[in-house]
């Protein structure tokens, strides 16, 4: 059975509480204009392709996999394989969505078909397959169970998950998935893409939009990932929030009458009652402890969250 220690991560716990708080107003607001929903899912879907598929190195620019995947346009210079991902991605997304269910409970064969599309023409012979041999991952400070143990491990880890024994919130069952995942390594390739699947299925089914890690917090997502190697997991979750924030924000901001205004930090701070420089709002929404998100390389937050932060910190 997994020992989980979150004690780390008890700092997000306001975050957590902003993001089932959107949760509730998002879900108060259903149902949305139907093309403002369908517009919304096309282009995080668009966005959760290139970027997972760019985090494992694919070169397509977020242009280049729209030509493909909405023009059936064939880029020059790329590899066949990088056509191939960006379709197989796609794909796994629309099968991920005929799976959501309030009532869902993750199942083996569920991530075998995921992986299945993930690698499909691209390496037949193990797309869907459990891997039957020892890997090393590039840069990772752990060397992966035994192929040996890798069926039972994936057991335990969905069983962990359907039971949830240790009553974790939505958000940090999800976090948890994705690290033990990525540990055990259940397949030779393609782990990484199946797992951001995945672990975005635990959290769709709760009612949460996907959570897209995105290709410039590539660095940050891997540092993330060997901390939780050794038991620290407030950098993999900070991120998880973060993702999430930011399609929530997405979201709410397509509701009839959402007075949602999300700015650039250099913007705000400009303003005369905003009590902080740039720099320290810019940490404010690094760590979580502003509503803000992340476009790119640029923060966005409101003059609201800074004055409801200045005013809290004030009371303390």
């Amino acid at each position: 059975m997994w020992k989980i220690d979150l004690s780390d991560t008890e700092e997000l716990r306001p975050g957590y509480e902003r993001l089932f708080q959107k949760k509730t107003l998002l879900e108060s607001g259903r149902p949305l204009p139907s093309i403002a929903l369908q517009k919304i899912r096309e282009n995080l879907s668009l966005e959760w392709t290139y970027n997972s598929n760019s985090i494992e190195g694919n070169s397509l620019s977020l242009r280049e996999t729209q030509m493909i995947l909405e023009e059936g346009v064939t880029i020059k210079g790329k590899s066949l394989r990088e056509h191939f991902e960006a379709h197989n991605h796609d794909k796994a997304i629309d099968y991920l969505y005929t799976l959501i269910d309030r009532n869902y409970e993750l199942r083996g064969i569920d991530i075998l078909n995921l992986h299945g599309l993930v690698l499909r023409s691209i390496e037949d012979d193990f797309a869907g397959r459990i891997r039957n041999g020892g890997v090393r991952i590039n840069g990772a400070n752990f060397v992966p169970p035994n192929a040996q143990k890798v069926s039972g491990l994936l057991d335990e880890l969905i069983d962990y998950v359907n039971r949830n024994p240790d009553h974790l919130n939505d958000i940090e069952l999800a976090t948890i998935f994705h690290h033990k995942f990525v540990w055990i390594h259940p397949f030779f390739d393609g782990n990484g893409r199946t797992v951001r699947l995945a672990m975005n299925l635990l959290l769709m089914r709760k009612g949460f939009p996907p959570a897209i890690i995105l290709k410039t917090d590539r660095k940050k997502y891997y540092e993330a990932l060997n901390q939780a190697n050794n038991g620290k997991y407030y950098k993999l979750a900070l991120l998880m929030t973060q993702a999430l924030e930011r399609t929530l924000n997405i979201y709410i901001g397509a509701m009839p009458g959402s007075s949602y205004d999300y700015t650039d930090i250099s913007n705000i701070v400009m303003e005369p009652d905003v009590p902080y420089g740039q720099e320290y709002v810019s940490l404010l929404a690094r760590s979580g402890k502003i509503d803000a998100h992340k476009e790119g390389k640029k923060w966005l937050t409101t003059k609201e969250a800074v004055i409801s932060y200045a005013r809290k910190k004030n009371k303390k």
